[in-house]
């Protein structure tokens, strides 16, 4: 095939055509996207005000919803310009930054919700120790940490991805740029790529989720022998809802990065990556604040004193 110059654009199929059904999908996207972006810029914003969610665990929450904000807006702005507009080009380094966002982003919160999970280790299974193992100093060291392995990531990917020489068939059947979406474009041999990018999934996501399965399983033997009713009632609340989150973006993501090449199809991954970039992240507000006490009184708070200015 004809090899098509790095410099020209490429096209974005999306996720939707224009028939009726599809329509009220879209709308749909958008009505949940929205959801999510108040819903993460409120937790966010309730973490920053009020002092009693000035602890580890609510400034790991705080991480967790400003990468699902970002995660949003590196993919579903875009999408709904190019659905409006019927222009659907994005050019290569436009290509090259959502892959490298993307990826920084997703590979973060894989590790960000492995840390979380030490954090609900520590305070149920060590409790007395809790200020020391997860001190300011840790918990920010961890953070940095996760940010810093999605950037390697992203960035080697992203640089990857982009040498490749492309076909004549320039069209991406996904509505953002994805890397094992752009790689089906490319002329050249890509094994040893995909090779690095398996081991890049193994490391990303087997890895922080084998650690996170360890954390829950030795929480779970330790909530089992509480006496108190009370207090496994609400380890069990707590831990319920990182799980939930957990099983749900780390299937996602498994399902689109480490299936064998013969069971990939351009379909399903476009509508498993709209399911982990868009629904999930609306699902984080609403799991950890409709589960938490200390979450729902800072929200009760806050409506309290927006009803006093505007009633002053």
């Amino acid at each position: 095939m004809e090899n098509w110059n790095i410099t020209a654009d490429f096209i974005l199929l999306g996720l939707f055509n224009h028939t009726g059904a599809h329509r009220f999908l879209f709308v749909l996207v958008l009505i949940v996207a929205f959801t999510s972006l108040v819903g993460n810029a409120l937790m966010l914003l309730l973490i920053l005000l009020d002092p009693r969610l000035h602890r580890p665990m609510y400034f790991l929450l705080s991480q967790l919803s400003l990468m699902d904000l970002m995660l949003i807006s590196t993919t579903v702005p875009k999408m709904g310009v190019d659905y409006l507009t019927g222009r659907k080009f994005i050019s290569p380094a436009g290509c090259g930054f959502q892959i490298f966002f993307f990826l920084t982003l997703g590979g973060g919160e894989c590790f960000l919700l492995a840390v979380m999970s030490y954090d609900r280790y520590v305070a149920i299974c060590h409790p007395l120790r809790y200020p020391v193992l997860m001190s300011w100093k840790v918990c920010l060291s961890m953070i940095l940490g996760s940010w810093f392995l999605g950037a390697v990531d992203g960035l080697m990917q992203a640089v990857a991805t982009l040498n490749f020489s492309f076909c004549s068939t320039h069209e991406i059947d996904h509505f953002f740029c994805e890397a094992p979406t752009l790689v089906r474009l490319a002329c050249a041999d890509t094994s040893v790529f995909e090779y690095v990018m398996y081991i890049c999934c193994v490391l990303m996501l087997l890895i922080p989720m084998s650690l996170i399965l360890i954390s829950y399983s030795l929480i779970l033997a330790a909530v089992l022998q509480m006496h108190s009713n009370e207090a496994r009632r609400k380890a069990f609340a707590t831990c319920s809802s990182h799980i939930s989150v957990v099983g749900l973006f780390f299937g996602a993501a498994i399902f689109t990065y480490m299936r064998p090449k013969s069971y990939r199809s351009a379909k399903h991954d476009k509508f498993v990556s709209a399911f982990y970039t868009i629904f999930t992240p609306v699902l984080n507000p609403l799991i950890y604040s409709v589960r938490n006490s200390e979450v729902k009184g800072a929200l009760r708070k806050c409506m309290d004193q927006c009803t006093a200015l505007s009633l002053d």
